[in-house]
């Protein structure tokens, strides 16, 4: 899916319903968090590709994977051919090489490479076709992850007694939806937050109901925040949304980004 940011009540579930018509039944999510640059390569080199080769060739030159003779081009085009194929020898070969690369750039590569080969084979063995959903930030079983920014009112530090309030409505609000916490972090003006939630609960009410729920004792958080699937921001992009905000008086609103 094409990369984008925006305000609004919208998140990854109304785009999958706009395609399909509904939430997908039978859907598997990229679990790491691979750059969705790197993503988009991944599938524009798929799509233009020719993977119409003899597959006991191409399963040959799985030992090509680990050679230093052959270039990383090379590799990635035969990590694209080997995940088109319906074999489970196929996947194995792909699920060892992910295990054992030591390269950055050929590992994210590995990585969706894997998870293209496992759908393509369970989609086979089911007998149903699947919906490969992949974010920069990835996900873990039917959770996807989100990098969620809670911001101070009036730029003040918060107390130990409000991380603490914070946290803890956050909590409950997650477990409603079966979701959680992975990281907490608080800054000056700050917090941030790493969490897994299932694709069909509403992301903005989770996080509006737990700041509701903390300013009955105090009015200390800003009715903005950020929400995004798409990477963990830097302390200087946060602080660019903050000037943003600061600038174009938005109240009350939610930034998404989804892949």
């Amino acid at each position: 899916m094409e990369e984008e940011e925006y305000s609004g009540t919208e998140n990854i579930q109304d785009k999958l319903q706009e395609f399909f018509g509904q939430l997908p039944d039978n859907f598997s999510i990229l679990e790491e968090q691979v750059d969705v640059d790197v993503q988009m390569k991944y599938f524009e080199q798929a799509k233009s590709q020719n993977r119409d080769f003899d597959k006991k060739t191409i399963l040959a030159r799985k030992d090509e994977l680990y050679s230093e003779e052959i270039d990383i081009k090379t590799k990635k085009e035969l990590l694209i051919l080997l995940a088109g194929i319906d074999n489970p020898e196929a996947f194995r070969i792909i699920e060892k090489y992910k295990a054992d690369v030591k390269q950055a750039e050929l590992y994210d590569w590995a990585c969706i490479a894997y998870h293209e080969s496992k759908m393509l084979l369970e989609s086979s063995l089911l007998e149903q076709n699947q919906v490969f959903i992949s974010t920069g930030m990835g996900g873990r079983g039917n959770l996807l992850r989100y990098f969620v920014v809670i911001i101070s009112e009036n730029e003040k530090e918060f107390s130990d007694t409000q991380k603490k309030l914070i946290t803890g409505e956050i909590e409950y609000s997650l477990k409603k939806y079966n979701a959680e916490i992975e990281e907490t972090n608080f800054d000056d003006k700050y917090a941030t937050l790493t969490c897994l939630i299932p694709l069909e609960a509403p992301i903005k009410d989770i996080f509006q109901s737990a700041i509701d729920e903390c300013n009955e004792l105090g009015n200390f958080i800003s009715d903005n925040f950020i929400v995004t699937n798409v990477k963990k921001l830097s302390s200087k992009e946060i602080d660019e949304f903050l000037e943003k905000v600061e600038k174009e008086g938005t109240e009350g609103d939610i930034e998404i980004g989804y892949s």
